[in-house]
């Protein structure tokens, strides 16, 4: 099958703007919108498996690179999660007509929940939120809070430390950057109001995002009513035949409901 050609948009203004690779699936209902982890891309393995689901379902369907990863260009470095998130919002306010469901994996469970926050009370407020191991305030609660200081003081010192990555054979850049804007979008702090329904699937051998982050999460979705599916053989990606069934379900009913 032919590799479908992206769709482009313009976002950001000044040294800042950048053209944000998308794919757009026509269909009825509220549209899904897939927003990925940190490093990957709008074509993988789950974001693929929810196409083909949209697809079948006659559902509209969206997913796109955030800037710096997939075919959004290759400076990964240089942007943060303020720069992700307006992708992400710039990528809703284009393309969908409606109320969405946003599905959000890993650091997309953060960027999904920044957006509901912002777009609450609109015409584009979400009308349901997948998250799949959501990694909530990942720069600092997963990323500094776990480093030894000698990886601090390397940040600090130099800028960048350069991450060891089990998904690539190339490290990732951990800048300095990345974790002080993370700062300005921490979410623990205080009750997390989204205004729609949210499912959580979170696997139980999860080494990145550990299930209690998850649990964690609930207590502070104290407004909303949740779901938290909980796999105990899962691991970081879920993205076997049982996840992606267990993953199609969830949107679907989101969806339908929607």
């Amino acid at each position: 099958m032919e590799r479908e050609a992206p769709q482009w948009l313009e976002v950001g203004d000044g040294e800042e703007r950048r053209r944000i690779a998308h794919l757009s699936q026509e269909g009825v209902g509220a549209p899904v919108v897939w927003l990925g982890g940190f490093c990957s891309d709008m074509r993988a393995t789950k974001a693929e498996a929810l196409a083909r689901w949209a697809r079948e379902a006659g559902r509209a369907f969206i997913r796109f690179d955030y800037a710096g990863h997939g075919e959004s260009g290759r400076d990964f470095a240089r942007w943060t999660l303020s720069h992700w998130l307006e992708d992400a919002l710039a990528v809703i306010g284009a393309r969908c007509g409606r109320q969405p469901i946003l599905v959000g994996s890993s650091m997309g469970g953060w960027v999904a929940l920044q957006a509901a926050r912002r777009l609450l009370g609109s015409a584009l407020a979400p009308a349901g939120l997948v998250l799949i191991a959501p990694a909530v305030d990942f720069t600092e609660e997963l990323m500094w809070a776990r480093m030894p200081e000698a990886i601090r003081e390397t940040i600090l010192r130099d800028g960048v430390w350069m991450r060891a990555s089990e998904y690539s054979p190339e490290p990732t850049p951990i800048t300095r950057a990345l974790i002080e804007d993370g700062r300005r979008h921490l979410m623990f702090g205080g009750d997390i109001r989204t205004g729609c329904p949210v499912h959580i699937l979170q696997g139980m051998q999860d080494p990145d995002v550990p299930w209690r982050h998850s649990l964690r999460l609930v207590e502070h979705l104290s407004g909303d009513p949740v779901v938290l599916t909980l796999v105990k053989d899962g691991d970081h990606r879920l993205s076997g035949p049982d996840d992606i069934r267990r993953l199609t379900a969830a949107v679907a009913g989101l969806a339908t409901a929607a």
